[in-house]
């Protein structure tokens, strides 16, 4: 399977003196990377009626989910687990599209499997009858301590997903509006002791508790407002998209060239140009300058502050206060095929090693790359047979690790790290697999800032606790630069599809009216 180019090449010939195409007056905006959170910004900046220049320095679209073809495997780079597809829809729907029309969303059951060191495991679904089940049969005294837990979810997910993921934080009195809520929700609290407030079984306290490692939060930190994940996918369901992850960006880059906006690969932004408290545009590695009427940063927050911003033009985010900021956890992502297929493998699965909370102190804290580890696998071509050659299976395996701060030699351990997490699916969910591999790479966290450009190669950005969220997050209009704006994980409302997706949506917001730069 050779890498599908549907994406529009930047022709010189047509661009104007600032460096960017010629067409109409219409005002003109720079989108800085194509990760979901760009490429939905993209969008609805093209539908209020913004001309959009997106620059990505990967030879493709996607950013964290970028789509690797190796020897006819797909691999997608990142988010494989996608919920509330209507925030999909809606893209296309600005459009005057739909998107099964372009990307079949299939529903996936069970959502996945979470395999505990002892042998035991759950099968996480949206059937609340058969979760009841799930609980009954590791833990009958657990069942009712589960309706309740779901109801204090229930109420994460109309107050901080339905009221609050969409709504820009830009001044301290947004935040005070948003307080009853937050207690409401006693947003203060750990999701893992919400979890444990009302599920005695350790095992069923992880099963409802992971779900902020999925958005590079630590479950002992993170706010129990994350419960919130859980009904998003009861409600609106997990899916996989056929042909990929990268179907979903792709689809998206169509949809941008139908708006008449221009996407350029391998464009490295450099220097984000302010002029007299203004983005007046980028300079690009190699020095050309592209003027435009605003700036959306979809790089990594931090790293756009750090680096492409001035430190003249920063008084909130100062290096100081993003050096001191707390960040998510970095990963490991090892993708292989293999010569056969493991039938009995689900599409999802968590493969959790012996310690919980000590590994997460080890990476989140400590970080200390620790001996063992818990991994989510993920096997694409249970559901979608394209992904691999026929009779193959494809495959990615993530493993949670520090972020750079750990010191870690990369370069000198991936391999080793790589072969203890061979030998611990091989003893577990996977046998005889090393002998099956037929292709095989893997990224490390210095792959994540050397190549995605994410300050201490940390997966997430900004770290999602409490103090880092809603308000405290950066803000989707900068508070530092007039006419620059932020998508994406690092900013509010956080990571994970629906989040960046919502980041656009905010975004949508704040962004001033196109008569104003009427020409």
């Amino acid at each position: 399977m050779k890498p599908v180019k549907p994406y529009l090449s930047f022709d010189p010939s047509t661009a104007g003196a600032s460096g960017h195409p010629r067409t109409g007056g219409k005002p003109h905006a720079i989108v800085i990377g194509s990760g979901f959170g760009g490429l939905a910004a993209a969008v609805r900046l093209g539908a209020r009626g913004w001309r959009v220049t997106m620059l990505e320095r990967l030879d493709g679209p996607g950013g964290r989910g970028y789509t690797h073809f190796r020897d006819g495997f797909t691999f997608d780079a990142g988010p494989t687990i996608v919920t509330a597809p209507f925030l999909f829809d809606e893209l296309w729907a600005l459009c005057g599209k739909r998107r099964e029309d372009d990307v079949e969303l299939r529903a996936l059951d069970p959502y996945y499997r979470i395999r505990f060191a002892d042998g035991s495991w759950f099968d996480y679904c949206g059937d609340p009858a058969r979760m009841r089940a799930e609980v009954a049969r590791l833990s009958p005294d657990d069942v009712d301590g589960y309706e309740r837990f779901m109801q204090v979810a229930e109420r994460c997910y109309e107050l901080g997903f339905e009221n609050m993921a969409t709504m820009p934080f830009e001044t301290f009195g947004d935040l005070l509006r948003a307080v009853p809520a937050m207690v409401k929700m006693r947003a203060w609290r750990s999701i893992h002791a919400v979890t444990s407030k009302y599920l005695r079984d350790p095992r069923l306290r992880i099963v409802f508790s992971f779900h902020p490692l999925l958005i590079g939060g630590n479950p002992f930190s993170v706010t129990c407002a994350y419960s919130l994940i859980q009904p998003l996918e009861r409600r609106h369901g997990v899916h996989w998209a056929m042909g990929g992850t990268g179907a979903l960006a792709r689809g998206l880059v169509k949809l941008i060239e139908g708006q008449g906006s221009t996407i350029r690969y391998g464009a490295t932004v450099e220097r984000i140009v302010v002029e007299a408290g203004r983005a007046r545009g980028v300079t690009l590695e190699g020095g050309e300058r592209i003027d435009a009427d605003i700036v959306v940063s979809n790089a990594d927050a931090a790293w756009t502050y750090r680096n492409l911003v001035a430190p003249e033009h920063r008084r909130t985010w100062t290096n100081a206060k993003i050096e001191r900021s707390h960040y998510s956890m970095s990963l490991f992502v090892w993708y292989f095929g293999t010569k056969r297929r493991y039938e009995d493998v689900p599409h999802h699965m968590m493969v959790l090693g012996p310690r919980y909370k000590a590994l997460l102190n080890d990476i989140f804290k400590r970080k200390k790359l620790a001996s063992d580890f818990s991994l989510y696998r993920h096997r694409p071509s249970a559901t979608d047979p394209s992904v691999a050659p026929a009779g193959h299976d494809a495959f990615y395996v993530l493993s949670p690790v520090p972020h750079l701060d750990a010191g870690v030699d990369w370069a000198a351990r991936g391999d080793a790290y790589r072969d203890s997490i061979a030998e611990a699916l091989e003893a577990t969910v996977l046998p005889g697999l090393r002998d099956e591999i037929v292709t095989s790479f893997y990224t490390t966290p210095q792959d994540f800032q050397d190549r995605l450009l994410s300050f201490k190669g940390a997966a997430f950005g900004f770290e999602p606790r409490l103090t880092q969220s809603a308000w405290f997050r950066p803000h989707n209009r900068s508070e530092d630069v007039e006419g620059l704006f932020m998508v994406g994980a690092g900013n509010h409302p956080g990571a994970g599809i629906p989040g960046v997706l919502s980041s656009a949506k905010a975004l949508e917001k704040v962004l001033p009216d196109v008569a104003a730069f009427a020409r």
